[in-house]
C-alpha cells in the first residue's frame, strides 16, 4: 500500500508540473544528450541517466537491479568479438562496376585485358574483355615474369586459349601444376614454409584467375591445398612437408576425381534398361562414362545428343560414341521439344551443385531440364561430391562467366554469313555469351554422386554433416 501510495503521489506531482518545468527537463535531456555525443567515450545510458537524475530533483531514487545487469554483462560476453565475426564473413568477390576497385586489380595483373566497348549493362558486375588480344601478349612475356612458376604458366596460357576444358580436367591441370611449384619451392631466409607458400599458391591463383575465372570446383580444390599447408606439423623438415603435400595432392586427384567417377558409373549404370532412349546435352566426361560401361554390359539403349551454339561440344561427344558403335541421334537445343516423347532419361553433367539444390551447369542445361519435366522425363544429375558447394544462388546473373562474344556472330563454315562483322562499332549493340546457367532443383529427379544416389533436397545434408576434413580428404 506504501508503495503504491509513492507511486500516486509521484504520477500527481507529474501531472501537476507547469510547462515551465516541462520546458526546464526538456532542455536538460538535450544537454544530457549532447554532453553525451561530446565525450563519446563514456556509455550513453549511464551519463543520461546521471543527467535525468540531476534534473528531476522531485522524483524518488530508484533501485537498481544488480540481477538484470549481471545478466545483460553474460549476455553480452558470450557474444564473439567483431574481429572474429569479420573472419567468418567470406571475401567479397571483385565486383567489376567498382571502378576503383578494378583500378588496384590492374595494376597487380599479369594479364593485359581491354576492357570490351559495349558492354551488357545488366552484367557490367562481371569482366567483359576484348578477346584474342592477351594470348600473344603472354606468350611474349613467358620468359620475363618471375613470381609465377613456368607449369602454372603454361595452364593458364591453355585456359585462355581453350586447349583444357572441362571441370574435371581443369582442376587437374591446375593441382598437377601445383604440385610441380611446390617440388620446385624453397623457403625464402628468414620466412616460414607455410606464411611463404600460401600467399605463392595465391598469387598462382590470382594469374589463373587473370586467364579464365576459376569454376567452384576449382574453388573447393584451392580451398582444400590451404587447409592441408596451414595444417602441416611445425616438426616436419622443408623436404618433409613438400613430400606430404604433393601425396595430398595426388591422393584428391585420384580418390575425389577418378575414383569417384568410377563410382558414379556403378550406380547410375543401373537406371539404364534395355529399350531405353537417353537424352544428355553438351558434353560431359561423367555421363559419357556412364553411357559407354553400359554399352560394354550388353545393354541395348539409343542415345540423343542434344548440342547448341556456338560451342558444339556435343559433336566431340557424338563422334567417340559412335565410334565405340553406340546408336546415336543429334540435335540441336532448339529441336529438344520435338524428340522429347521419345525419350526415357536424361542424363546431365554439373559444373556444380549449390546447398538449394540447384545445378550449375553449362548454359542451355536448364532450358532441357525444363523441357523433360514438362514431358514426365526424370532428368538425373551426375555430379561428383568435390563439386558440391555451400553457397545458394537463385538465378545465373549474379555469378556467371562471359565468353568471347564475337563466336555468336559467326557461323562455322558459313563464310557467307557476315552480316555482324562489324558489330562492335555500333553502339546500340551488345552480344551476350553466357558459360552457365542455373537449373533450380524442382526439375532435377535425382543427383548421383559418389556418395549414393540422393534427391536434391538432400544436398545440404551432404554439405553439413560432412565436415570439410571428411568431404574434402
Amino acid at each position: 500500500m506504501e508503495v503504491k501510495d509513492q507511486a500516486m503521489n509521484s504520477k500527481q506531482k507529474k501531472e501537476k508540473s507547469s510547462k515551465a518545468e516541462r520546458r526546464d527537463l526538456q532542455e536538460a535531456q538535450r544537454a544530457a544528450k549532447a554532453a553525451v555525443k561530446a565525450e563519446g567515450n563514456k556509455p550513453s545510458g549511464s551519463v543520461t541517466s546521471v543527467n535525468l537524475k540531476s534534473a528531476k530533483a522531485a522524483k524518488p531514487p530508484q533501485k537498481v537491479d544488480n540481477t538484470s545487469i549481471a545478466a545483460s554483462e553474460k549476455k553480452g560476453g558470450d557474444r564473439p568479438s567483431e574481429k572474429d565475426r569479420k573472419k567468418d564473413v567470406p571475401h567479397p568477390r571483385l565486383q567489376y562496376d567498382d571502378k576503383s576497385r578494378v583500378e588496384k586489380a590492374k595494376r597487380r595483373a599479369v594479364v593485359n585485358q581491354t576492357e570490351a566497348r559495349n558492354r551488357v549493362e545488366l552484367f557490367r558486375h562481371l569482366p567483359q574483355y576484348e578477346h584474342g588480344s592477351q594470348l600473344p601478349d603472354l606468350e611474349a612475356k613467358f620468359f620475363q615474369i618471375d613470381p609465377v612458376h613456368p607449369s602454372v604458366y603454361k595452364v593458364g596460357l591453355q585456359y585462355l586459349s581453350g586447349d583444357i576444358s572441362g571441370g574435371n580436367a581443369r582442376c587437374i591441370a591446375m593441382l598437377q601444376a601445383f604440385q610441380d611449384a611446390i617440388k620446385d619451392y624453397a623457403v625464402p631466409p628468414e620466412k616460414t614454409l607455410v606464411r611463404d607458400l600460401t600467399a605463392k599458391i595465391s598469387s598462382y591463383v590470382s594469374f589463373l584467375i587473370e586467364c579464365r575465372p576459376l569454376s567452384i570446383s576449382m574453388g573447393n580444390a584451392i580451398r582444400f591445398l590451404k587447409s592441408r599447408i596451414t595444417k602441416l606439423p611445425p616438426t616436419l623438415s622443408e623436404s618433409e612437408s613438400k613430400t606430404s603435400l604433393q601425396s595430398d595432392i595426388e591422393h584428391f586427384i585420384n580418390e575425389k576425381i577418378i575414383l569417384a567417377n568410377k563410382v558414379i558409373v556403378n550406380h547410375a549404370v543401373t537406371k539404364i534398361r534395355d529399350g531405353d532412349v537417353l537424352l544428355t546435352y553438351g558434353s560431359s566426361s561423367a555421363v559419357e562414362m556412364i553411357l559407354l560401361h553400359a554399352h560394354e554390359l550388353g545393354k541395348q539403349f539409343r542415345v540423343v545428343v542434344v548440342d547448341s551454339r556456338p560451342r558444339l561440344q556435343g559433336k566431340v561427344l557424338l563422334r567417340r560414341l559412335v565410334e565405340k558403335g553406340l546408336s546415336c541421334t543429334y540435335t540441336h537445343v532448339n529441336a529438344v521439344s520435338y524428340i522429347m516423347h521419345e525419350v526415357t532419361r536424361v542424363f546431365l553433367g554439373a559444373s556444380s551443385v549449390l546447398s538449394n539444390g540447384t545445378v550449375y551447369s553449362g548454359v542451355g542445361t536448364a532450358c532441357v531440364a525444363m523441357v523433360a519435366h514438362v514431358y514426365h522425363v526424370p532428368v538425373i544429375v551426375c555430379c561428383e561430391a568435390y563439386k558440391f558447394h555451400e553457397r545458394v544462388q537463385l538465378d545465373s546473373i549474379c555469378s556467371n562467366e562471359l565468353g568471347d562474344p564475337d563466336v555468336i556472330s559467326k557461323v562455322p563454315g558459313r563464310e557467307d554469313v557476315n552480316l555482324l562483322d562489324a558489330w562492335a562499332n555500333t553502339e546500340n549493340l551488345q552480344l551476350l555469351n553466357l558459360m552457365y546457367d542455373a537449373t533450380p532443383s524442382d526439375y532435377v529427379s535425382m543427383i548421383v554422386t559418389d556418395y549414393g544416389m540422393i534427391p536434391p533436397t538432400s544436398v545440404p545434408v551432404v554439405v553439413r554433416e560432412y565436415s570439410r576434413e571428411q568431404v574434402w580428404m
